[in-house]
Formats: C-alpha cells, structure tokens, sequence
C-alpha cells in the first residue's frame, strides 16, 4: 500500500488578510479530510508577513472544531520559545477537546530571528535546553508522579503524541534516544535527509509508546491538470521564495526576483525546494514514490504553497493519483 499523505499547512497569506487565509485553511482541511489525509499540521513563524500561524496552538483548535475525524497538530511548536508546562496546558486542553486527534511536532528552532526572541522573553540559549524540555513534556503529559508539585492541568494523562522535527543529526539522534516518532523538514532543508533517517533509524530504542521507529518526511507537491501549469505554480513559488528571503525594506519586482533565480544566489533558493514532485497527476504520483524510497519514509507530509485555488486543486489530484481512501 502507498504511505500515508497528510499535510503541512504554510497558512501563507496571499494578498488578502488573515482572516482570509484562516478560511482557505477550514475549507482544505475540510476536503483534506473528505480525501483520506492522515494529518493536518501548522507550523509556528513569529513576526513573517506572509504566513499567519503564529499563535499555533489557537489555529490547531479552530481546524479541529471545523472537521470531525482527521488529526490535527503542529509541525511544529517551537519549544525554546515556551515554557514544557504551558505547552503541556494547551496541548492537553486541545485533546481534551478534540481526543484522539491532536498531535504535537517540537522543533528546536526560535522560528523567528534574535528580535523576536527578545520579544518573546527567551533566552537564545533556550534551545540548548531542547532535550530535557522535551522529555519534562512528555513527563507533563503522562501520568502524575507521586507528590508531584507541578501539574499540567489539563494535560496530565492525555498522552499527546510527539514528534520530534529536525533538519539534521541532531533531531535524527534526539528521537532515536526517545523512542519517539521522526519528522523531517525536507520541503526547505533538504540536505541531511538521507544520513538523518539512516542515523534514527540505526540508533533506534523502542518506546511503550513506539515499538517501532517511524518516519515522516516532508515533500513540496504541485500538482496540475497540465505539466505546464504544474510548472508554472512552482516557477511562481519560488519567485515567492526569494521576495521572502529579500532584505527588509527590500521591493523586489518579478523581474528582479528572476533574476536572482538566474544566479549563484537563485541555485541556493532552488536547492532549498529540491524535493518537490511537480506535474500533471501521473507525473507527480511517479515523483512522490520516488520520495518516499528515497527518505525511507513511514508517512509524507506535503505542503503546497501556492494561491487558494491552486493549492486546493493540487491536494485534489494528488490524492486520485495517490488512490487515497476517500
């Protein structure tokens, strides 16, 4: 059977408001769900124009009142930026809410620069303290210890599934010593994942929770009726991708943004988005087995970063030609 597919949501905002965005958000996960995806995750950026997830743990919930069975989650929360118990207490008020549905992806990032850290009151060195953040959560999350002074209320019980994210040894190694399940960031940091999954998967200790190792990795998908239109959605992304990447105050026309995909610079933007499948159905289909040989993976996470119409088109097809179950 193919693997799983769920999806990565960039909750990028398009020309319009974020309001707008949060609606094109419950309308495809709506059809995500309809479809046979498996997940439905966001991921936390601070102070990014553009993309409109930053108060994680609030979209997570509004997607799961809006659908009925699919899981929801982030991939993921950026631990450094909060304390192991808040995130326990909005994690476990969500699968209090919604059981059986919500998942929590870590990351070791600030998900945003050393501004928004001061911002947010952390401490740079905060990410140094990523491992034992994580297991104080999982600690937070499971049953209360005798005379136990901190409890994570609600929380405590739920059993929040975890996901440990990486694009590199670092997280591979993290979560082969947990016991916990693997996520990597391939759509943007594609470079480590073949060694990151190799090194999970070798150095592997079995958990209660997780006999077994697994693995999601992350794959960009444009799919459309034609090649040419497919190609043309990426073309447009990574325009999209290098106006991002532009200096602050830095107008950059369309012009201008090819011309720096026709430079050293531009390869850099391209290798950034290497593992994409772009085509019409049978093509992509072709791209994303190939993929999911390639990262030895248990699941694929796609995100397709494109307009509305254009994104909820292109999880349409690739669902028929992946033969998802809905």
């Amino acid at each position: 059977m193919p693997v799983p597919l769920s999806i990565l949501d960039l909750a990028t905002v398009d020309g319009g408001t974020a309001a707008d965005t949060f609606a094109a958000s419950v309308e495809l996960a709506r059809r995500a769900e309809g479809r046979g995806y498996t997940r439905y995750w966001f991921a936390e950026h601070h102070n990014m124009p553009t993309i409109a997830s930053s108060a994680t743990a609030v979209l997570i919930g509004h997607i799961a009142a809006h659908t009925t069975s699919i899981r929801v989650g982030a991939g993921g929360v950026m631990l450094p930026n909060h304390s192991p118990l808040v995130i326990a207490e909005q994690f476990g008020t969500l699968a209090t809410l919604h059981p059986g549905r919500i998942d929590l992806g870590l990351g070791r990032a600030p998900g945003g620069d050393q501004h928004v850290f001061r911002a947010l009151r952390r401490d740079p060195a905060a990410s140094d303290r990523f491992p034992q953040d994580v297991v104080e959560l999982q600690a937070l999350l499971g049953d209360p210890a005798p005379n136990q002074l901190v409890r994570a209320i609600p929380g405590e019980g739920t059993r929040v599934p975890l996901f440990v994210l990486g694009s590199s040894l670092f997280g591979a190694r993290l979560a082969a010593a947990l016991g916990l399940p693997y996520s990597f960031a391939s759509h943007f940091a594609p470079a480590a994942l073949e060694d990151a999954v190799r090194v999970y998967r070798a150095e592997y200790r079995p958990s209660a929770e997780h006999p077994e190792p697994y693995v999601i990795a992350a794959l960009n998908v444009f799919a459309a009726d034609t090649d040419e239109a497919a190609q043309a959605m990426f073309t447009d992304n990574l325009r999209r991708r290098v106006v991002q990447l532009a200096r602050p105050g830095v107008d950059l026309s369309l012009a201008d943004a090819d011309a720096v995909l026709a430079s050293p610079a531009g390869e850099q933007v391209r290798q950034m988005l290497r593992y994409s499948a772009v085509g019409a159905p049978e093509a992509v289909k072709v791209q994303v087995a190939e993929f999911a040989r390639l990262a030895d993976a248990d699941e694929l996470i796609v995100a397709t970063n494109a307009p509305t119409a254009d994104r909820l088109r292109s999880y349409e097809l690739l669902a028929e030609a992946w033969g998802l179950p809905g």
